[in-house]
């Protein structure tokens, strides 16, 4: 791929989209097409058409979702099924119609079932019932992996899917209704530390095991997919290392450097009891990720400090 090609980063404000403009400007890649949600609404196929249209790039990494957190995911599930399958329909199909040379689509790890055998593997997709909080959003994702698939298959165009772990990093989410695991506890923990609070409530029983993989290393795999992968399958993308939610919240707790008690709200729901992702076929390929996750966390307090502003 030259340096000068027109690439499309879809959903470039987001925690993968900003990470992957970080990495491709970091690796010499300047032509870069971005734009806003005032630009151009991914929901609005003829304003999506019209974008591709008039602007034709070569490549396009579609990261832009409507992503959030157990809760965000249960109570709005409506509106996270109906606009994942508009974001991803009108930049897949406008993408295909324009003669986009290749497409990388971010799903999530929730595609595949609830109880499937541990760690993932691509192969577990379909083979059980989901996880009932995230089953919309999950729906929508499978729907854009069968997409790009199938137009690989009947055109041999090689749009294709990777499915990241839990991600976290700069540009994250902090909102504590709408975030995920990781961003919420460091937005729990900081403003515990700020006021002085005795303890800080934390979700669920603390026991199930998670996942983590750090924005950029994602970002990273998906310009290494778009370089050397062209297959059908789609592909995990994980650290390959798991933690409990509590001794997560405890690491969070000292990179905060927040000093008093964990209590858990078992009356809260805990999701998954357990996600671990098979990246073997893509670390075959030669792609590992790079950053540890205490020191992940480090750089994501920093990006918390610098962007939130917390009573």
């Amino acid at each position: 791929m030259s340096k000068n090609a027109k690439i499309y980063v879809a959903g470039h404000r987001g925690l993968v989209g900003s990470a992957l403009v970080r990495v491709l400007k970091k690796q010499g890649y300047q032509n870069l097409l971005l734009r806003t949600r005032q630009e151009v609404d991914l929901r609005n196929q003829a304003q999506v058409t019209e974008f591709f249209e008039k602007e034709k790039p070569e490549f396009v990494f579609l990261a832009a979702a409507k992503v959030g957190g157990i809760w965000a995911n249960h109570t709005y599930r409506g509106d996270f099924i109906l606009e994942n399958l508009q974001i991803q329909t009108n930049v897949i199909s406008s993408a295909f119609s324009c003669g986009v040379q290749k497409l990388i689509f971010l799903g999530s790890s929730c595609i595949y079932p609830k109880l499937a055998d541990q760690p993932m593997k691509e192969s577990a997709l379909l083979t059980g019932p989901l996880e009932e909080t995230n089953e919309a959003y999950a729906i929508a994702k499978i729907a854009g992996i069968m997409l790009c698939k199938s137009l690989m298959l009947q055109y041999k165009r090689p749009f294709i899917s990777l499915m990241p772990t839990n991600l976290y990093g700069p540009g994250d989410n902090y909102d504590l209704e709408n975030s995920h695991v990781l961003p919420g506890l460091i937005r729990k923990f900081h403003e515990a530390k700020m006021k002085e609070q005795k303890s800080v409530t934390a979700w669920g029983t603390g026991s199930p095991l998670r996942e983590f993989l750090y924005a950029d290393d994602v970002a990273e795999a998906a310009l290494f997919a778009l370089r050397n992968y062209d297959e059908t399958q789609h592909l995990n993308v994980g650290s390959g290392e798991e933690i409990t939610i509590r001794d997560l919240s405890q690491l969070v707790k000292k990179v905060v450097g927040y000093t008093g008690d964990i209590v858990w709200d078992t009356s809260k729901p805990d999701g998954t009891p357990r996600k671990l992702m098979d990246s073997s076929r893509l670390r075959s390929y030669g792609w590992k990720p790079t950053v540890s996750l205490e020191e992940g966390i480090g750089l994501a307090y920093q990006d918390f400090l610098e962007r939130t502003v917390v009573s």
